[in-house]
């Protein structure tokens, strides 16, 4: 590779040296309980693959496997990245011969979190949940710059990479085979001038790939329908009514994407039902008449004072009655002001919710402190004691 186009792949890299490599090396080895029986090699960048090998060695110096990093998008390559089974048999000298796998029990896990309300980057917060101690994630994703309160990211490339290192550890937590629902909508750009034309930005389309890349399978694209002119206020589509010339058509936008992923499993959904721990909450959890039937859900939208862009509580409640069984936890790593948690103690399912915005603190503590008959909910706080508490 030439030189000067080295230079450039290297300038866009998010893992740059090998103390970040190693970095992250060491937190991987953490999740492995191995950090403290295994010594780096010297770190090294391939740049034909733009990935950083971290060679691994036991405490007598031996090489017993390595670590493979995206240097994009600091991810570790699982397939790439030698086995924990195959690095513990080789610490113990077994020439790298597989010990007989720990048959799992045949029976879905249930989670023992407790309803958490995080306040930071979920990014970050997403670290404290234990793998697979989550049942449903429902979200609505920020928008990337539609509104100024949003305008946080410097290209949309990274937007997308934000949002892919949060589907990725929401992926680590949530229970096998179980459902990621998300409600987005493609993104208009306003023009800043005469002279530039505005633009739209296909989000959803774009998410889509995340998903797919992050271990995700595909299950239903759900629209959402709102009423007759809810979309005029965008200001999309009165050039055309004014002038009606051809090539300035823009429908008005009155719809949005509710995708729904499945985390990748080799288990039949049946086998979540038929070998569910707790058979009286799949009984309870039955649908009742008057559900969807199609995938056209028509639901007014919600306004409130307190948040710019929240999404009805009547979608979350369609959502965690389709997607999950009562007493199962619900994840919103973008909680807002909490309406995916009210809707799930309206539900008698638990919430984990996440929170960028300090300012919604003392008003999450206020929505979601009690349960429906008014006794106050046990609610772990992360980075509560940045807010008062009421």
């Amino acid at each position: 590779m030439a030189r000067n186009n080295q230079k450039k792949i290297k300038k866009s890299y998010r893992v740059t040296n090998a103390k970040e490599a190693k970095t992250i090396g060491t937190g991987y080895l953490r999740t492995l309980d191995l950090d403290k029986a295994i010594d780096y090699g010297l770190p090294e960048i391939d740049d034909r693959f733009n990935i950083w090998r971290i060679p691994l060695k036991s405490k007598s110096g031996d090489r017993v496997g390595e670590i493979v990093i995206d240097a994009f998008t600091t991810f570790i390559d699982s397939d790439k990245t030698t086995s924990k089974i195959l690095l513990e048999n080789r610490l113990l000298g077994r020439g790298g011969i597989l010990k007989k796998r720990i048959r799992k029990l045949d029976t879905p896990k249930l989670s023992m979190l407790r309803n958490t309300i995080g306040i930071g980057d979920s990014e970050i917060l997403l670290r404290e949940l234990p793998n697979e101690s989550v049942d449903l994630v429902f979200t609505s994703p920020p928008y990337y710059n539609a509104k100024p309160e949003y305008a946080e990211y410097l290209s949309y490339e990274e937007y997308l990479l934000k949002m892919r290192r949060i589907i990725h550890e929401c992926a680590r937590v949530l229970n096998e085979g179980r459902f990621f629902v998300l409600n987005v909508s493609p993104v208009l750009i306003r023009r800043t001038s005469r002279n530039e034309a505005s633009k739209r930005i296909a989000v959803p389309f774009d998410f889509h790939r995340l998903f797919i890349e992050e271990g995700f399978e595909f299950i239903d694209d759900i629209i959402w329908v709102k009423p007759e002119g809810a979309g005029w206020a965008t200001g999309r589509g009165r050039r055309f009514a004014a002038d009606r010339n051809p090539l300035q058509y823009k429908p008005v936008p009155v719809t949005e994407y509710v995708l729904v992923y499945r985390k990748k499993t080799d288990k039949l959904i049946d086998w979540l039902i038929r070998k569910h721990p707790d058979q009286n909450a799949v009984t309870e959890s039955k649908i009742k008449d008057g559900y969807e039937i199609t995938n056209i859900w028509k639901i007014t939208p919600a306004h409130c004072k307190e948040h710019p862009a929240i999404f009805p509580i009547e979608l979350a409640e369609k959502v965690i009655s389709y997607y999950s069984f009562k007493h199962d936890v619900i994840l919103d790593p973008f909680g807002g002001i909490g309406t995916t948690a009210k809707a799930a103690i309206m539900l008698d399912r638990r919430f984990a919710l996440f929170e960028k915005e300090e300012e919604y603190a003392n008003l999450l503590e206020k929505k979601l402190s009690f349960d429906t008959e008014g006794k106050k909910l046990d609610i772990n706080w992360i980075n509560l004691q940045q807010n008062s508490q009421i």
